[in-house]
Parts: C-alpha cells; structure tokens; sequence
C-alpha cells in the first residue's frame, strides 16, 4: 500500500473536516516529539500525559501533524525499496549473464582459462554483493511496518486523552 489511512486509525474526525486541524504551538511541539522516530512510545506517552490541557481538536491537529510525517517518510522508504528491488532484479540478470558466458568459454573447443577466472572472480564478487543487498532489503521491508506499528500505538496514546 502506498499510502496509509488516517481515518483508519484515529476515530476522532476534527469538528470542521472542511479545514485541515490548525496546530496551536504547545500542540506543534508535542506533534514535533512525537514524529521523532528515535522516541520510544513510553516516552512519547509521558510526553503525552504532560502536555497542558488539549482540547479533542487539539489532539485530532497533533495526530494529523504525526500522520502526515510518519506516513511522508515511509512513502519515501517504500519508494526506495522499490528502486533497491528494481537494482536487485537488474543485478540478477547480470549475475545469470555471467554464468552463461563462463558456460559457453568452458564448452568452447579451446577455452580461454583466463577469461573464464576472471569472470568467475567477478560472479564470486557479485553473487557476494547482491546476497549483501538481499539481506539489507529484508531490513528494509520491515522499516514501513514498524512505522505503521507506532502510528497505530501513537493514535491510541493520543485517543486516550481526548476528553469526552
């Protein structure tokens, strides 16, 4: 999924949905710690608990703000990912390119053993590197998921604050 729904995970839509929630500036350095990635969720639960009183749109402004950097940031990582997938498809290919050159040198009537090392030497390195870069987008498939993960846990933190 490209983008992600905020109405799927905030179940306060804000009084005028005609305008988008306007941040007062205790909300906009709450939603600004919030965004910050490095926080861990306890810690943004206090920061949350120790926010003065905020009103529902308050609260409906800060997630808004939250939603729109946390879910900016993994249309970036997504789009990255599909570039790096995209590299490694490419690679592959080259990858099986090489193997079928050494294939066809080895079955020659008088192979070219230098040319067949130094193509194997090459395979070896970017078999190494794309199994490197395999690795590394398993790491960085999880990287959305995890943002989903904490803009989930921040609308609930928020939500159980909004007064009735």
């Amino acid at each position: 999924m490209d983008t992600l729904s905020a109405a799927v995970m905030w179940p306060h839509p804000p009084e005028n949905q005609a305008t988008a929630p306007v941040l007062t500036p205790e909300a906009a350095r709450l939603a600004e710690l919030l965004a910050l990635r490095r926080l861990t969720l306890d810690e943004a639960e206090s920061a949350v608990d120790a926010a003065p009183d905020l009103t529902k749109d308050d609260y409906t402004a800060i997630f808004s703000d939250v939603f729109d950097r946390l879910n900016q940031r993994r249309v970036e990582i997504m789009g990255g990912i599909t570039r790096y997938a995209r590299n490694q498809a490419r690679m592959a290919e080259e990858i099986d390119a090489l193997r079928g050159e050494i294939a066809s040198l080895s079955k020659a009537e008088s192979p070219d053993f230098d040319r067949i090392d130094q193509l194997e030497e090459e395979l070896d390195w970017r078999a190494r590197v794309f199994d490197d870069r395999r690795r590394s987008l398993t790491y960085a498939c999880e990287t959305p998921v995890l943002l989903e993960k904490r803009l989930y846990a921040l609308a609930q933190i928020l939500a159980a604050h909004v007064p009735e």
